[in-house]
């Protein structure tokens, strides 16, 4: 059988971090918050699961890499009925003919998906991607604890991570739950949660997947294994004999609970420190558990990128905002915000494959435009040209012009829009998102996989992408 492996990874989280201090700050009042310290990861208004997968994805897969199939994992997706892995392969502008299978309902769905690519030895290159954008509601410590964020594997024959072994449980402890008549968690008594998934759960599987790898608690030089409450490493590594750091910490503290994605976000880390015959321990909890022993065999595509995801961002210390910005809070914004935003069907059929991939067209003159017309808009021409596909969503722009408009309705306003310049000369009226200092004219911008505009009366939403600074601050600790 072809050995596959990790080949390459992803790791993506919002620009916006929420300082837990500022938050348990705001709640003192009520005695509620908790104490965690660090900071959480929050999605800007058009961020969801699918977006934050797409941006993970889009990090994990080498130019010229071909993929056969394609997953999207998620607890948290906006539709309950409509693919978002078929979203997502429009996005990245693979094939149509490709693969697709969304996976959820459980917080492992991110890794037990990741397993079935590793151990599917005749299969194509497989793309996992993550994403997580779970409510919460205040004064509910979870809602600080938790994060938003995606993570990526690409998965395929060659050099990478390699599987040594693994073991899978399935047990049904009721941790935490959500469900369509409470879409918020509910969570059980931390130390029944704690006992259990350590003693009946974690430990065993565990133990089994290092018997199967044939490796030694010991070797293992970096675990990744979530923490659905705080001390459930520390209680698992007593038991088995793990000596590794846990790189799920990291995570947690950093960027929150990032629930599918949350393993996956980890593994990106652990693989970016890693050394060439290091054996990572990989754990997916939710329903039971997945356990993978991994050897470090080479490069990993994308490893040594993943800190910048939690180095990197802006300080959000508004409580009110985060409220907002989370779906927590109901603002009465006024007239301008009563749109009616509701998306033709037919309009999305004909023109979605080009707006999910940015794809505008070249003519025969070599003029660039999006969209995509029958009658080039070049100066002079008048008549119908066959036109080449061009994808702008990869290219880095430049600034022409730039607004910040407070009269145009915005949940996170202002709303900036303006001129963006691309190299190969199209230029267009864009979005944009991710604003923290003000961008001046000239900057470059990156393109951004987010909600476009959201149908709140009939609870539809689309998507096309927009344009934000090329580099994001690095936090300080």
């Amino acid at each position: 059988m072809t050995q596959r492996s990790i080949k390459g990874v992803g790791a993506y989280l919002p620009q916006l971090r929420l300082d837990r201090r500022a938050a348990a700050k705001a709640l003192r009042w009520s005695g509620l918050g908790g104490g965690k310290p660090g900071r959480r990861a929050v999605a800007g208004w058009d961020e969801d699961s699918l977006t934050l997968g797409v941006e993970a994805a889009r990090l994990a897969v080498a130019p010229g890499a071909e993929i056969g199939t394609v997953v999207m994992a998620t607890t948290s997706s906006p539709f309950y009925e409509r693919s978002q892995a078929g979203i997502l392969v429009d996005a990245l502008h693979l094939p149509s003919r490709i693969r697709t299978l969304d996976v959820g309902g459980s917080r492992r769905s991110g890794t037990s998906a990741l397993l079935a690519a590793l151990l599917d030895g005749a299969g194509a290159d497989t793309l996992i991607a993550a994403g997580e954008r779970r409510p919460t509601r205040p004064g509910n410590a979870l809602q600080l604890a938790w994060g938003d964020g995606g993570a990526a594997v690409h998965v395929g024959t060659g050099e990478g991570a390699r599987l040594l072994g693994w073991a899978s449980l399935a047990h049904d402890l009721v941790d935490v739950y959500a469900s369509r008549d409470n879409p918020t968690p509910y969570q059980s008594e931390e130390r029944f949660i704690r006992d259990t998934a350590v003693a009946e759960i974690l430990v065993p599987t565990i133990r089994a997947a290092l018997a199967d790898a044939g490796v030694a608690a010991a070797e293992i030089a970096t675990a990744i294994v979530p923490e659905a409450v705080d001390g459930i490493y520390k209680a698992v590594a007593a038991a088995t004999g793990l000596k590794a750091p846990n790189a799920a910490e990291l995570v947690a503290a950093k960027g929150g609970d990032l629930g599918a994605a949350h393993p996956l976000f980890g593994l990106c880390l652990a693989l970016g420190t890693a050394a060439v015959g290091d054996k990572l321990l990989l754990a997916g909890f939710g329903g039971g558990c997945d356990a993978l022993v991994l050897e470090v065999t080479g490069p990993v595509y994308g490893a040594a990128a993943a800190q910048q995801a939690v180095s990197h961002g802006a300080v959000l210390e508004d409580y009110i905002r985060f409220l907002s910005l989370t779906g927590s809070l109901d603002l009465d914004w006024g007239p301008r915000s009563e749109l009616e935003q509701k998306t033709s069907a037919s309009v999305l059929e004909r023109y979605g494959r080009d707006m999910a991939g940015f794809i505008g067209g070249r003519d025969a003159a070599g003029n660039t435009q999006f969209p995509k017309s029958r009658i080039p808009v070049a100066p002079g021409v008048e008549q119908t040209a066959p036109m080449e596909d061009v994808r702008l969503a990869d290219e880095v722009g430049r600034i022409v012009s730039i607004t910040a408009d407070r009269l145009n309705f915005s949940p996170d306003p202002p709303f900036h829009f303006g001129l963006v310049q691309f190299a190969q000369g199209a230029r267009l009226l864009m979005e944009f998102t991710d604003i923290g200092a003000s961008p001046a004219v000239g900057d470059s911008v990156v393109m951004r996989f987010r909600v476009k505009s959201i149908d709140r009366r009939r609870g539809f939403r689309t998507y096309f992408w927009k344009a934000a600074p090329l580099a994001r601050a690095r936090l300080e600790d």
